[in-house]
């Protein structure tokens, strides 16, 4: 289940930079809402607990993500997971998470302010984001359900692949604008 687009009166760096994209359909670029952004880490006993807590089980398996009622747990390293939940507050699934893995070895991080989403949907998406990714995002190589931390350029992400041809960024506010528009860059082929 993909993101929602996002409220254009949210504040985000990308609000003014959407409100001016060409409109490309073989390439689509949309600037997610606000969410709820978690880090997760955790050893064995507490992966569990906190799944339960969020409402989403932990994925165990490399580069993949579970999803469930507008929830997201995206596997980033052995021990890490990112927990996103748009429009949603941070602060009821930090402390459901906390409640739930007290006494058990972990770490929880509210980095809700660090990062905005951006959806590039389109028969061409992965096209475009290849033009500063360097992997393969052919469907046998990076299927439906995979995510990474990767890089677009020079700014790390966190790409994901919700559909065949629905991937979404998460990338660090401060890089955002400068992502957007290197997206935009390659979209004007397609124009």
């Amino acid at each position: 289940m993909p993101l929602a687009p996002a409220n254009p009166l949210t504040a985000s760096p990308l609000t003014a930079l959407a409100a001016v994209a060409r409109d490309v359909a073989s390439a689509r670029l949309v600037a997610l809402g606000d969410a709820a952004r978690l880090v997760f880490r955790g050893r064995e006993a507490a992966v569990g607990p906190a799944g339960e807590a969020f409402g989403v089980a932990l994925p165990r398996e490399a580069c993949r993500f579970n999803a469930a009622g507008g929830r997201f747990a995206f596997w980033l390293g052995p021990d890490e997971w990112l927990l996103l939940v748009p429009d949603a507050e941070a602060a009821p699934l930090f402390g459901a998470i906390e409640a739930a893995t007290t006494g058990l070895p972990h770490a929880l991080v509210d980095v809700s302010a660090r990062s905005v989403g951006i959806e590039v949907a389109g028969e061409k998406a992965a096209f475009v984001l290849n033009q500063g990714n360097p992997l393969d995002l052919s469907l046998a190589a990076f299927p439906v359900g995979m995510c990474t931390r990767t890089v677009f350029h020079k700014a790390e992400i966190v790409l994901v692949r919700h559909a065949p041809d629905v991937f979404h960024i998460d990338v660090w506010r401060s890089f955002a604008p400068y992502v957007w528009e290197l997206l935009e860059d390659a979209r004007r082929e397609l124009a």
